[in-house]
């Protein structure tokens, strides 16, 4: 964790230690003893050029208001950002704002100050939210945390559209084109599509970069590859609904079956893995963020010239997104919340967070879906527009989802760490298991989260 005006390691020192609606008033800053200095830790960003904008955001407001605004960034490399968080919430010290992985405002929600106001009055802006986001930063009726927009991501293809012309024979810049509307051919880009044009690849010697390992990437996508086939490992009460589920039985054939044409160390590969293989230059497709592009632009320029982005293969239950949403809360111990929430608003509204998404070349995603429609993700490039389809626009015909969900938080956090989705493909394309035998052993697995 790093401040500015801060060193990493005092502030791991400390954290260390303590491990062993309109209708709604806007937040006002002055005369509620809420001048004075206020603590963020925010998200140490992949592109660093996102944590200057940010707290540069931060400053203005600080300056404007009379408060002295503190930016640390806290690292996600090492699960250094879950330490803080966890051991800012066993000492009841630390920030007044932190940032918060997927899984975290669940999982600390009764220590965090509730933000309903501030989540009504940009709703009453901006309009809803995703109900992904919303799924994660509730808890028991209350909103936990604030969804960010700096870090907050979706993992949709990210495409070499030259080999995937070369090999597959589609179009992808003539079915997805960077404008509102579907190209030729877009009502067939579905999972049938996919599998076939992943066999040509292979073929050709570019197989698609898919995680099928126990990190996130993998663990996202096959969640949004399961729930296009409308399977859920469990409901919204925890029960667990793998037995006798047919609908868990047809992904899981189509997984095995896209297997097969994947590069054969996929079952161990990491969250860095693909997009290796895109820079590269080893494949014709990944799921994954721009951040594989940024550093392809850098490194690589003759690979990032030749990338694009499209929505994710429809299912027979239609088409979902990988979403891996961030959080900005605020600790109920916190000595300033009513700064914290002022500034909470003011870097979530709609400029706000378009200058975080120009920082980011796009990676970044708001909320709301009001924003998709920021000029960064037309115009940046090389070439103009690859990023157009990053974010799920309407004639996508998209539902962004978590996987896992529709079950509850603490019960869906287990199998996500424990990648049970991935796990299942594994047992039967690498251990020989059949299909019913990976499925006995994953309702097992979960049935002990949900008596836990």
């Amino acid at each position: 964790m790093t401040r500015y005006g801060m060193t990493r390691r005092a502030a791991l020192r400390t954290g260390v230690a303590g491990m062993a609606g309109a209708a709604l008033p806007v937040a006002n800053v002055f005369g509620q003893g809420s001048a004075g200095t206020l603590r963020c830790g925010f998200w140490d960003h992949w592109a660093p050029a996102g944590n200057g904008a940010l707290a540069a955001l931060c400053r203005e407001w600080g300056e404007k208001n009379r408060v002295d605004v503190q930016v640390d960034t806290v690292s996600s490399v090492g699960n250094q950002n879950v330490m803080t968080i966890a051991s800012q919430a066993q000492s009841r010290s630390g920030h007044d704002i932190l940032a918060f992985p997927p899984w975290e405002p669940s999982s600390h929600a009764r220590l965090l100050e509730p933000v309903d106001d501030v989540m009504a009055r940009l709703q009453q802006k901006h309009g809803k939210v995703t109900p992904a986001a919303e799924y994660l930063g509730k808890r028991d009726g209350a909103w936990r945390a604030v969804p960010a927009v700096a870090g907050t991501q979706t993992k949709p293809p990210c495409i070499r559209f030259d080999l995937l012309e070369q090999h597959a024979g589609i179009d992808i810049r003539a079915m997805w084109p960077a404008k509102a509307e579907r190209g030729p051919g877009a009502d067939t880009w579905n999972w049938d599509t996919f599998l076939k044009a992943a066999e040509k690849c292979h073929a050709a010697g570019v197989s698609f970069g898919l995680p099928m390992g126990q990190f996130p990437d993998a663990v996202d996508w096959l969640g949004s590859l399961y729930r296009s086939f409308g399977a859920s490992l469990m409901d919204e009460e925890g029960r667990v609904t793998v037995r006798g589920n047919d609908k868990i039985r047809q992904a899981m054939e189509y997984a095995v079956r896209l297997s097969q044409f994947l590069p054969r160390d996929v079952w161990a590969w990491d969250d860095a893995s693909n997009n290796r293989a895109l820079i590269a230059g080893k494949t014709a497709l990944i799921l994954n963020p721009p951040s594989a592009w940024v550093v392809a632009k850098r490194d690589a320029p003759q690979v990032a010239e030749k990338c694009w982005y499209a929505p994710m293969p429809a299912g027979p239950a239609g088409r979902f997104t990988p979403y891996n949403p961030a959080f900005w809360g605020i600790w109920s111990f916190g000595r300033n919340k009513s700064a914290a929430k002022a500034l909470l608003e003011h870097i979530s509204d709609r400029a706000s967070a378009e200058r975080q998404v120009a920082a980011t070349s796009g990676f970044d995603l708001p909320p709301f879906q009001s924003m998709t429609d920021f000029r960064t993700w037309e115009t940046e490039g090389p070439p103009a527009g690859f990023a157009f389809n990053y974010p799920d626009k309407p004639h996508h015909q998209a539902q962004l989802h978590v996987a896992y969900a529709p079950a509850p938080a603490e019960i869906a956090v287990q199998a996500y760490v424990q990648a049970i989705n991935a796990k299942m493909i594994a047992r039967v394309a690498q251990g020989g298991q059949s299909i019913d035998q990976a499925m006995a052993w994953a309702e097992g697995e979960l049935k002990n989260y949900a008596r836990g």
